[in-house]
Protein backbone atom coordinates (compact mmCIF):
# COMPACT_ATOMS: atom_id res chain seq x y z
CA UNK A 1 0.00 0.00 0.00
CA UNK A 2 1.50 3.32 -1.08
CA UNK A 3 1.88 5.83 1.72
CA UNK A 4 1.70 3.35 4.56
CA UNK A 5 3.77 4.10 7.64
CA UNK A 6 6.30 1.29 7.06
CA UNK A 7 6.87 1.88 3.37
CA UNK A 8 10.51 1.87 2.21
CA UNK A 9 10.16 5.35 0.74
CA UNK A 10 9.23 6.89 4.10
CA UNK A 11 12.05 5.04 5.82
CA UNK A 12 14.52 6.32 3.21
CA UNK A 13 13.27 9.90 3.61
CA UNK A 14 13.65 9.63 7.39
CA UNK A 15 17.19 8.27 7.06
CA UNK A 16 18.18 11.07 4.68
CA UNK A 17 16.76 13.71 7.01
CA UNK A 18 18.49 12.29 10.07
CA UNK A 19 21.85 11.44 8.48
CA UNK A 20 22.30 14.33 6.05
CA UNK A 21 19.98 17.30 6.52
CA UNK A 22 19.89 17.49 10.34
CA UNK A 23 23.69 17.69 10.80
CA UNK A 24 23.96 20.22 7.96
CA UNK A 25 21.37 22.47 9.57
CA UNK A 26 23.15 22.20 12.94
CA UNK A 27 26.50 23.13 11.36
CA UNK A 28 24.99 26.14 9.60
CA UNK A 29 23.30 27.28 12.82
CA UNK A 30 26.50 26.94 14.87
CA UNK A 31 28.38 28.89 12.22
CA UNK A 32 25.91 31.74 12.65
CA UNK A 33 23.92 31.22 9.46
CA UNK A 34 20.27 30.30 9.06
CA UNK A 35 19.67 26.60 9.73
CA UNK A 36 17.60 26.53 6.55
CA UNK A 37 20.84 26.92 4.62
CA UNK A 38 21.54 23.29 5.57
CA UNK A 39 18.73 22.11 3.33
CA UNK A 40 20.88 23.16 0.36
CA UNK A 41 22.98 20.08 1.09
CA UNK A 42 20.39 18.02 -0.85
CA UNK A 43 20.83 19.97 -4.10
CA UNK A 44 23.53 18.54 -6.38
CA UNK A 45 26.45 20.93 -7.04
CA UNK A 46 24.97 23.42 -4.55
CA UNK A 47 26.01 21.06 -1.76
CA UNK A 48 29.65 21.29 -2.83
CA UNK A 49 29.40 25.07 -3.07
CA UNK A 50 27.88 25.16 0.45
CA UNK A 51 30.72 23.10 1.88
CA UNK A 52 33.35 25.33 0.27
CA UNK A 53 31.50 28.44 1.43
CA UNK A 54 31.38 27.20 5.01
CA UNK A 55 35.03 26.20 4.90
CA UNK A 56 36.31 29.52 3.53
CA UNK A 57 33.88 32.21 4.73
CA UNK A 58 34.25 34.21 7.94
CA UNK A 59 31.54 32.84 10.23
CA UNK A 60 29.22 35.38 11.87
CA UNK A 61 29.40 33.44 15.14
CA UNK A 62 33.18 33.91 15.24
CA UNK A 63 32.84 37.65 14.56
CA UNK A 64 30.44 38.04 17.47
CA UNK A 65 32.63 36.01 19.85
CA UNK A 66 35.91 37.62 19.01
Amino acid sequence: MIGSIGSPELILIFVVVVVVIWPATRICAKAGYSPWLGVVIMIPVANIILLWYLALAEWPSRKAAG
